[in-house]
């Protein structure tokens, strides 16, 4: 009777660790056949996303590799990395395979819409960093470069400076995503965040002075769309709340109540 009641137990947990691990291969999977298939093109995206530097160095200069192994090692890293934000949806699609099972019809109505969006979002800040932010950064350090210093930067510094940017903005987006899902899960109401927002403006001016150029113009590129995007959150968070609110009050309403029931006719 132990035993079978044992095995009962743990076979739940078996199979969702089963379950776990193949959506884990597949995600694994996904990435390995991007960057075999972008592999081949690892020095053209490279300078791809050297671009936005490359464009503003003095006559002359270029960038340069000062470690042995990195005019290899900077492509295939970057090279790893494309084909891991290219998996994005594949990855999370994955994940919501995995919890999907264990949600009401309601949640995944919101679910999904905030899978598909988190994914554009993503995406949108790195664009965002590489269209409008890169020019304008590069164009700064460029301006301010000492004379008689020539700017000639490692490859593989600016890779790992490129891609904290790219990563920064792209949660940095997420914004929206995160400000819905802390109203609608109920940790915050709309009325704290309403009041805390000169607090959000000081902090999204705060990043924006950590991860750009000390200049206002830079700082306000990322702090007004990080408010934008707050903004955004805040009224689709209210908007769902409120919806859930009448949805509920209907029915209640709709549900009989002990006193509302005729009285039963005496024999």
């Amino acid at each position: 009777m132990s035993t079978t009641s044992t095995d009962d137990q743990e076979m739940p947990l078996v199979a969702h660790l089963t379950e776990l691990r193949k959506r884990l291969l597949r995600c694994v999977v996904a990435i390995l056949l991007l960057f075999g298939g972008l592999f081949y093109f690892s020095q053209q995206i490279y300078a791809l996303v050297a671009a936005p530097l490359r464009a503003y160095l003095p006559e002359g200069a270029t960038m340069i590799a000062t470690g042995v192994a990195s005019p290899f090692l900077t492509p295939f890293k970057l090279t790893m990395m494309v084909a891991l934000f290219l998996s994005m949806p594949v990855i999370l699609h994955q994940i919501w395979s995995f919890i999907a099972p264990g949600l009401y019809k309601h949640e995944k109505r919101v679910a999904v819409p905030l899978l598909i969006s988190s994914i554009f979002l993503f995406y949108g800040g790195m664009a965002f960093a590489y269209f409008v932010v890169f020019p304008i950064m590069f164009g700064f350090f460029a301006s301010v470069t000492p004379e008689g210093v020539a700017m000639m930067t490692d490859i593989g510094q600016y890779l790992d400076f490129v891609l904290t940017l790219f990563f920064a903005f792209g949660v940095a987006f997420e914004i929206p995503v995160a400000t819905f899902l802390l109203i609608w899960v109920g940790i915050v109401d709309v009325a704290t965040l309403r009041k805390s927002r000169p607090y959000v403006v000081v902090g999204c001016f705060v990043v924006g002075m950590v991860l750009t150029p000390p200049d206002v113009f830079s700082q306000a590129l990322l702090a007004v769309p990080m408010w934008i995007l707050f903004e955004a959150g805040l009224i689709c968070g209210s908007m769902v709340k409120k919806r859930e609110e009448e949805f509920r009050g209907d029915a209640d309403r709709s549900e009989p109540h002990p006193g509302d029931q005729p009285p039963a006719s005496r024999p």
